[in-house]
Order: C-alpha cells, then structure tokens, then sequence
C-alpha cells in the first residue's frame, strides 16, 4: 500500500480545493496524509498526562477551523507543523506544574548523564541516548514550555536554527536568546539539585 502512494504522490493542492468545498472523504484523505507527521511531533513535545490522541484532534481540529487562514505562503506541511508545535506548547502551558525534583530521584547512570550534558553539552555517549533523553524529560519539565521547546529542538532533535524558526515563528535571535537561557535555568536547576543532595 504504502509503495503505491510513493509511486503516486499525494495530491495536495487537490485535496484542500476538495475539503474546502466540504468533501468529507478528503477531509479524511488529509488527515491520514498528515497524521504521521502530527504524531512525530506530538511524540517529542506532549505532556506526560495527556493523551496523543486528544492532542491530535485538537491539531486537526485547529488545523480546519484555521483553513481559511492558509494563503500558500509557505508549504501546508509546515503550517500544519507550526500549529502542531504551538498546540504542544499550549498544552504544556495548560499543565506546567513545578513538581518536587530531587537529586536522590536521579539513578547513578542519570545523574552521570546528565552531568555530561550539562557540562559537555552536545557531547553525549551515544549508548546514554536513551538514559539522557528521560533524564532531560525530568529538568525539562520545570522550565517554560517555550524553553523547554527551544532546547528539544536544539540539542535533542538537533534541528537547525532556520528549521526550529519555520516550526515555531520565532525569529533566530529570539532562538539563541531562549536557548541560552533555558540552558542556564537547567544548569541552575542542576546545581540546586545537588545542594539538595549534601545539605
């Protein structure tokens, strides 16, 4: 199946002349078109306690009521992205706690890792991929959702500064400028953790 589409791309233009003129099976089409792409995004920025299912129909429902707004500047995928990142945001705005973090929670193999990225930065062991990831999801948690974005993108997804603008909106500068200080939030976070430990 999935050959077949590859062989015949799918016809975009097409397929938003037909949803706007209210054709409910190409409202479908697209959503199928786009879900994936929703998803992976989705998957790097949901809060923890919601469902990816109900961040997805919020964005597909944005993403229609919005329709009328799209004028082609940019291609569909991206404003559909954008929607999708800033809808992330929201819901992560909507659920920022400042939850109890300790430095006693860390297992020896995080507190190392996250030691490396915080001091190294971007040089981190390649088999503590998966340990820094789940360790960052914990500091990240306590920064601002846009903060807490920057730094995703950057660091984790390694995206670039002109891809994180085009998914967000946001200029370079302001980029640079959130990335620098939400690294210095987590690097102060790190430090009270460690106090906390030998006070």
């Amino acid at each position: 199946m999935s050959s077949d589409a590859d062989d015949e791309p799918f016809d975009l233009a097409g397929c938003l002349t037909r949803v706007r003129a209210s054709d409910q099976a190409a409202a479908r089409d697209l959503v199928n078109h786009l879900y994936p792409l929703v998803l992976r995004i989705i998957r790097t920025r949901r809060p923890r306690r919601v469902a990816e299912e109900d961040i997805a129909q919020d964005i597909f429902l944005k993403m229609f009521t919005r329709l009328d707004q799209y004028q082609g500047n940019v291609p569909f995928t991206h404003w559909v992205s954008r929607i999708a990142v800033t809808t992330c945001i929201d819901h992560l705005r909507a659920q920022q706690r400042r939850p109890e973090f300790r430095w006693a929670d860390l297992s020896e193999n995080e507190a190392q890792v996250l030691d490396n990225v915080l001091t190294n930065e971007r040089e981190v062991d390649a088999g503590d991929a998966l340990a820094s990831s789940e360790l960052v999801e914990k500091l990240l948690s306590l920064l601002k959702p846009e903060d807490r974005t920057v730094i995703q993108m950057l660091d984790l997804e390694q995206k670039s500064l002109a891809e994180i603008s085009q998914l967000t909106g946001w200029n370079t500068t302001l980029i640079k400028v959130r990335a620098f200080r939400a690294r210095r939030k987590l690097q102060k976070l790190f430090e009270e953790l460690k106090k906390k430990e030998h006070t």
